[in-house]
């Protein structure tokens, strides 16, 4: 039988709502009579106010769609969308990787992958294949892997869903804890950072474990404080005047994608007892394919 689920449900002043359930494989998703093999999970209701756009929820909405299709071992997430009334929404469905399947009456049908194993590399760049297999990273030989130092005050914000289903739309850090495009700056001495990379987040401080995996969506060296903001802009936890002081020197710029926190952070004796690391984790710090599994394999995975 179906299930149901609200992940998310705010009806007050501020209007933010979806509703999700697990759908049986024969479906007809569109008017040519197409179906989804496999479980799907379906995107009953989709909505967010407009006085509260611009927050990140609708990502928010997807980070717990996704999880949930991944839980319920979903193979497909579909919606049905009227693109004249919802752009915003269609936009935001094609960027995550929704394709457009044909019609369902008035609406129009978007579909996404969403294999439980991991499809061939092969045709994909590797921030393409995140986009369109999320979960799934590809992460051979031609994909680096970097250690990234995040302070946990800065950490406590950016991954505000770290340790625990996020329960707050509005967190008290702000929007940035609601997405998955998230950005991070850095001083490091690294020029090697490319798109599709992988990124290994190491929460220094309290914890001194790594946490989190990401993958590179864009990475660039800037001074221009005007220039770093607009593309960070609602993605990272530094304000303005932050950035600011920062841009008097070349600054790097790291826009990524969140896939996931580890099931088990793996900490600092840890890696260096498993000779991921001979040192403190102080900058950007590139590893080995071999590192990196081993980081993989001590978090559970």
């Amino acid at each position: 039988e179906n299930r149901k689920a609200w992940v998310y449900r705010d009806v007050g002043a501020e209007l933010a709502a979806i509703c999700v359930y697990a759908v049986q494989s024969d479906e007809v998703i569109n008017d040519d009579g197409a179906r989804l093999d496999g479980a799907s999970l379906k995107l009953c209701t989709f909505k967010v106010g407009e006085a509260v756009r611009g927050r990140k929820i609708g990502e928010l909405f997807l980070k717990a769609a996704f999880r949930y299709a991944t839980d319920n071992a979903c193979e497909h997430v579909f919606i049905h969308a009227d693109i004249e009334k919802h752009g915003y929404l269609v936009n935001l469905l094609v960027d995550f990787g929704f394709e457009d399947r044909g019609t369902f009456g008035r609406d129009q049908m978007f579909v996404k992958v969403h294999p439980r194993s991991a499809p061939p590399e092969s045709g994909w760049s590797p921030f393409e294949y995140v986009q369109r297999f999320f979960p799934h990273y590809q992460s051979g030989s031609e994909v680096r892997k970097f250690l990234v130092p995040i302070q946990s005050g800065f950490h406590r914000i950016l991954f505000s869903d770290y340790q625990g289903f996020q329960t707050l739309l509005f967190p008290s850090g702000g929007n940035i804890g609601n997405a998955i495009k998230l950005a991070y700056l850095c001083h490091a001495a690294t020029k090697e950072i490319r798109v599709g990379d992988l990124l290994l987040f190491y929460r220094s401080g309290d914890e001194q474990c790594v946490t989190s995996l990401g993958v590179v969506e864009r990475f660039e060296v800037l001074d221009d404080a005007a220039r770093i903001a607009s593309l960070v802009r609602r993605r990272t936890v530094y304000s303005i005047k932050q950035i600011e002081e920062m841009a008097v020197e070349p600054t790097k710029v790291v826009l990524f994608r969140l896939v996931e926190h580890l099931p088990n952070p793996v900490s600092f004796q840890r890696l260096q007892d498993d000779g991921v690391v001979t040192g403190n984790i102080q900058s950007i710090t590139k590893i080995s394919d071999v590192a990196f599994s081993t980081v993989l394999r001590a978090a559970g995975r």
